[in-house]
């Protein structure tokens, strides 16, 4: 492989995408060069040439995929036969209500001391943690209102002094509110094959379902992971079944 075919991969610390993204190389074998943008300064400047500021991203000389749609990914470094299958979209919906009930289990067990604890190598607390857990299911339904999904929308925070655990609580009915209306009205129309409004490649409606439940999946993953570190005896966790068929990461931090 010549410098200029160099496959490299742009990635952070806590990011599903980037996690699942690099165990995807590794398990086909691809060599790649790992640029962590919190760690490294230059990675960024690196991806200014593609006109890009988020992560995970892979190139390959002169060529760019983003990693949140590993096919491709699979087509820039060469992959031929990855499945792609799809749980089907009640199944996935009923995943993402999983996801979302044990996050609020999860969060509950959390010290109040410790809510906003830093992650390992990223600065994203606790609460934060939980907040963009939901906001990721905001987003879905957004775009189901004609708001595009934009890198920002995966970047929102809790306002300064609107982050105690009360707060986080109203958010998560606010949204499941909006959830649950969404789809009651909504969901057994929905043209699943029908293009979303997503910023990171072609991708249809029942692909962006099942990246807005993985995604919440493992961010709900890496609560568990918390409250293990902390040794706190984790009550009614997110059982194992829950992930089955489901593109997750195998991990659920980086090293």
């Amino acid at each position: 492989m010549g410098k200029d075919d160099v496959i490299r991969v742009y990635w952070q610390p806590g990011c599903t995408s980037c996690l699942r993204t690099k165990e995807f190389l590794t398990r086909y074998d691809v060599p790649f060069e790992s640029r962590n943008v919190l760690a490294d300064d230059q990675a960024f400047e690196e991806l200014a040439r593609f006109g890009l500021r988020h992560v995970p991203i892979v190139t390959r000389g002169d060529r760019w995929a983003n990693g949140a749609i590993l096919k491709d990914v699979a087509d820039l470094v060469g992959i031929e036969g990855v499945d792609m299958t799809m749980l089907p979209p009640q199944e996935l919906w009923r995943r993402l209500e999983l996801f979302l009930d044990g996050t609020m289990r999860l969060y509950a067990q959390i010290p109040d001391d410790a809510l906003h604890n830093l992650l390992p190598n990223r600065p994203r607390s606790y609460t934060d943690l939980v907040y963009h857990i939901f906001s990721n299911a905001d987003a879905f339904v957004e775009e189901k209102e004609g708001i595009p999904l934009v890198v920002e929308s995966y970047r929102r925070r809790p306002a300064e002094g609107a982050n105690g655990r009360e707060h986080i609580a109203a958010y998560a009915q606010t949204v499941r509110s909006r959830l649950n209306d969404w789809h009651d009205k909504t969901f057994a129309a929905c043209d699943w094959k029908k293009r979303a409004d997503v910023f990171y490649g072609e991708q249809n409606q029942h692909q962006f379902l099942e990246r807005t439940v993985w995604h919440c999946g493992q961010h709900a993953r890496q609560l568990m992971w918390v409250l293990e570190g902390m040794n706190v005896l984790v009550k009614d966790p997110i059982p194992d079944q829950a992930f089955a068929g489901l593109p997750m990461p195998q991990k659920v931090w980086d090293d």
